[in-house]
């Protein structure tokens, strides 16, 4: 080639990389466009995104429930956004979450499928929590609900168990001689095992070194699932591919699989199909009872993902809802005198409380709520998704859209609780003192996605609760700053941050 060409080869070749970079660029846009575009009319308002991310820069993958209450103010109670190319609707305020969880209760029953659960569902099945709706998820529902029951839930049983359960916490308090500590992982491991005997058919000891790393990989997996981590790979699935913190979510799903597995495998060795002893046990004798049956759900290999759902969630919920009531009481010291005066008039200092307390013990019941509103501990709830096209507000929502109940705006509705950022037991109790639950009070949310545990988690935190303060008073350390309920720890649940307290024995 002459010298004299070579600048026009080298002009020629650059003018066909500048060609090709604009193709490319404005292919990407488009398809941007048309993967980002609304898909009908009357779509309900939101933020312009960005290409490629959308809104994802716009809220505050920490405390999402906060950036949303941000845009609640400017958009209004059903807002729009997307999460890299994901269409999703946010749904603020109680009426609009009724409208939707409960009058259109199957148009938004359907679940997402998340990337973060993505490799996690492959071997052991969704699970009831997070099955797509239809005949699979209805049929398991109905069995889990009707198994909690035939192990107690609702029954003299069950509440003798965690009478027991509550002795042994207590017992763990009464150790530590009015020192300071952490009480979050006795917590754990008292309300853990109130699930693990209904599934597994056994309780742990709160010493017990593989129990204890369990838990602690539950906590963390709460945290990185649910937070920040989890939610960017939910929004851009290709980093699950790339070295980074999200491995961790990834390591200890497989972790706490192999040590549910190991219980499966040992029942399976010694169940007996007309003596079933818990809830694994029960599966095995109605997968034994359908295995003719075409299509059933009642599969050994879609069960895992069941049991994991009611453990981590039985452990999970109740215990931090405990940990912020004994944080509330320790900074309202006058609030539990009250709770203290009631358990003593109702119950005294002998007799274990029993759940027919609590209809004589109002205030203590209204603490407990108080706890449970305040708490937030499920401030977005877990996404749902359209069914089917509908409405909602007047605004119309496609099949296929990613839906966030918001029950945060709910919680905290001023319209509704007269000091919705204060612990305010008055929440619940009306002029002469009686028990009163507002409507917007939707801890466990609504529809055909409540909560499967309420019932169970309703009397936990009753007994657990009342046992520990009929034992205790509970006050700060000396010379430690005081705790801020105000801050808070964001993962699928809303904890509260480490903190230590002194049990005294009354």
């Amino acid at each position: 080639m002459e010298l004299s060409a070579f600048p026009r080869f080298l002009f020629t070749v650059f003018d066909r990389f500048t060609v090709l970079a604009v193709f490319f660029t404005v292919f990407a846009l488009a398809l941007d466009f048309m993967k980002r575009r609304k898909k009908c009319q009357n779509y309900p308002p939101g933020p312009w995104g960005l290409p490629f991310i959308g809104n994802i820069h716009q809220v505050d993958l920490s405390n999402p429930h906060l950036s949303f209450a941000k845009l609640r103010r400017k958009y209004g109670n059903v807002v729009s956004l997307q999460f890299g190319w994901t269409n999703t609707v946010i749904l603020n305020g109680y009426e609009t979450l009724k409208e939707a969880l409960v009058k259109k209760a199957k148009d938004f029953a359907d679940r997402p499928q998340l990337t973060v659960y993505e490799d996690l569902w492959k071997n052991i099945g969704e699970g009831i929590i997070f099955a797509r709706y239809g005949d699979w998820w209805r049929e398991q529902r109905k069995f889990s609900l009707l198994t909690l029951r035939n192990f107690g839930v609702g029954k003299k049983s069950l509440e003798m168990r965690i009478a027991e359960e509550a002795e042994f916490l207590n017992k763990e308090f009464e150790n530590e001689k009015g020192h300071p500590f952490n009480p979050q992982f006795l917590i754990t491991c008292a309300t853990s095992n109130i699930i693990c005997s209904i599934v597994f058919g056994e309780r742990f000891e709160y010493r017990d070194e593989r129990f204890l790393d369990l838990l602690h990989m539950l906590e963390e997996s709460f945290e990185l699932e649910g937070a920040f981590w989890g939610q960017v790979l939910n929004a851009f699935p290709f980093i699950r591919h790339f070295p980074g913190p999200h491995n961790k979510i990834f390591e200890n799903q497989k972790k706490i699989v192999n040590f549910v597995q190991e219980i499966v495998t040992e029942h399976k060795k010694c169940w007996d199909p007309n003596e079933p002893r818990d809830f694994i046990d029960a599966f095995f004798a109605e997968e034994e009872k359908m295995k003719h049956v075409p299509k059933t759900s009642f599969l050994e290999s879609k069960m895992m993902g069941t049991v994991l759902n009611l453990f981590s969630a039985g452990t999970e919920t109740t215990s931090t809802t405990l940990r912020w009531a004994l944080l509330y009481m320790m900074l309202h010291p006058e609030l539990q005198s009250k709770v203290h005066e009631e358990i003593d008039r109702v119950v005294g200092k002998e007799r274990k409380p029993t759940l027919e307390d609590r209809e004589e013990m109002p205030y203590t019941n209204a603490v407990i709520h108080e706890t449970q509103r305040l708490g937030n501990i499920a401030p977005i709830s877990l996404p749902h998704q359209t069914f089917r096209d509908t409405e909602v507000m007047g605004y119309t929502i496609p099949k296929g859209t990613t839906i966030i109940p918001n029950l945060t705006s709910a919680m905290f509705d001023e319209k509704v609780w007269s000091t919705p950022h204060q612990f305010n037991p008055g929440h619940f109790l009306n002029a002469k003192g009686k028990f009163v639950k507002p409507e917007a009070f939707i801890p466990f949310s609504a529809g055909h996605r409540v909560c499967l545990g309420e019932q169970l988690a309703k009397t936990e935190l009753f007994l657990f609760f009342t046992s520990m303060l009929q034992h205790f008073t509970f006050h700060l350390p000396e010379n430690e700053l005081k705790p801020k309920y105000t801050e808070a720890k964001y993962g699928i649940t809303l904890s509260p941050l480490p903190y230590r307290l002194c049990a005294k024995l009354r």
